[in-house]
């Protein structure tokens, strides 16, 4: 870590204690904080963060004294997410709020700065946080969310503190932000992924690679995405795809947000071309879920024009992908958990033919390499029966790539 000299330290004091600090910090790894009680949200996420900082605090008291005077510990905040979809959503955003909140407030050695690369050079940490719906029948909690913190040193790429708590899912709101509410495709891709890995990794290990080296665009694209929810949208272009410019910006993430700003500009035949590379890359991936909607108990795209007006664009660009790339695939309908097993599973198959109709009538060499599945709400990501915003991405239907035979 480097300091600059305060003034009002004598300089061999200065000298002495950064030894001193440097040779205790190295001295022990700190253990994961771990919070098995199901609380109320903001007293999980307090001893959550409480955990988190405490890890850091591994000095005799006057030592973290001294240390704190000397010099802010610097941390940038990766936006945090649901790990399940890889939204962010007003309740990813809340959890955000408060562990920023409690670690300005009560802990006065660390400084959040804004995440944006001129400061990853300044920071000490990276700070990374998901929460994800816990299966009550499997772990005996009914709703509750697992909420996952850590900080790793960006030098190193180190964990340094993690910390996991359980928290009653009472009076949130997971909307997804308006990026991920707009999105046509589940963005969940392996830099979402690693981050969501790294947010789980024992302290003393390393975070996920893959998401660690793609830091510096992921700066780029939380401005772009921000600048997305404002409804800023030629500004949000721009910063898109100064992130698609860098040598790591081809990310989903990335792709998806130009579709999604010139869609909104209304540039059809620029919008058209961004979602043949958001498909093109999801084949790559060897999975695409996109959100094909539909009337409830119906094969019919949903009414509202403004939901179901891309759809055919969306299928004709599915087809020519698909095509080029001479791949064969499984067309994987998915229902919400309204309704009984078995009528979803029957209908989510229906949908799944009606997409590969669809398909082999844009692209009839591609139709004779599909198959359809039916999954019902068997593997529903987000689980809420809701039937609005929220769940969507339960009603997606997937493309997945498979061996041709």
């Amino acid at each position: 870590m480097t300091h600059s000299t305060p003034t009002r330290l004598p300089r061999l004091a200065w000298a002495l204690a950064a030894s001193m600090l440097a040779l205790l910090a190295g001295c022990a790894t700190p253990h994961a904080t771990t919070v098995s009680e199901e609380l109320p949200f903001d007293e999980a996420v307090t001893k959550a963060t409480d955990g988190l900082a405490g890890q850091t605090q591994q000095l005799p008291a006057f030592l973290a004294r001294v240390e704190s005077k000397l010099a802010k510990r610097g941390v940038v905040l990766d936006p945090m997410l649901d790990a399940a979809t890889g939204q962010q959503t007003a309740a990813t955003a809340l959890l955000e709020a408060r562990v920023t909140e409690r670690l300005t407030t009560k802990f006065d050695q660390f400084e959040i700065l804004p995440f944006q690369s001129a400061n990853l050079g300044r920071a000490l940490y990276l700070l990374t946080g998901t929460m994800t719906r816990v299966d009550g029948t499997a772990a005996g909690h009914k709703r509750a969310l697992q909420i996952n913190l850590a900080l790793t040193e960006l030098k190193s790429g180190t964990v340094v503190a993690q910390a996991t708590a359980l928290a009653r899912d009472e009076g949130l709101d997971h909307t997804p932000l308006p990026y991920y509410r707009d999105s046509p495709v589940l963005v969940k891709d392996k830099v979402i992924e690693g981050y969501a890995r790294t947010s789980t990794t024992p302290p003393g290990q390393r975070g996920d690679a893959f998401y660690l080296d793609r830091i510096a665009s992921a700066t780029l694209i939380n401005e772009a995405t921000t600048l997305y929810n404002q409804e800023r949208y030629v500004e949000a272009l721009g910063q898109y795809r100064s992130a698609l410019a860098t040598p790591t910006g081809e990310q989903l993430r990335v792709l998806n947000g130009i579709y999604l700003t010139t869609a909104k500009l209304g540039r059809s035949a620029e919008a058209e071309q961004a979602f043949g590379r958001v498909v093109a890359l999801g084949i790559a991936y060897n999975e695409l879920g996109v959100k094909f909607l539909f009337n409830p108990g119906s094969t019919e795209f949903w009414s509202d024009s403004k939901v179901s007006g891309p759809y055919t664009m969306w299928l004709r660009q599915i087809a020519k992908e698909g095509t080029a790339a001479r791949v064969c695939m499984n067309v994987v309908g998915h229902t919400s958990r309204t309704g009984s097993e078995q009528a979803n599973d029957a209908l989510s198959l229906q949908r799944a033919n009606v997409i590969r109709q669809r398909l082999a009538s844009e692209a009839a060499a591609l139709g004779a390499r599909t198959r359809t599945v039916g999954m019902g709400f068997r593997q529903n990501i987000v689980g809420s029966g809701s039937d609005n915003a929220v769940d969507a991405l339960d009603r997606r239907v997937e493309f997945r790539i498979i061996p041709c035979s």
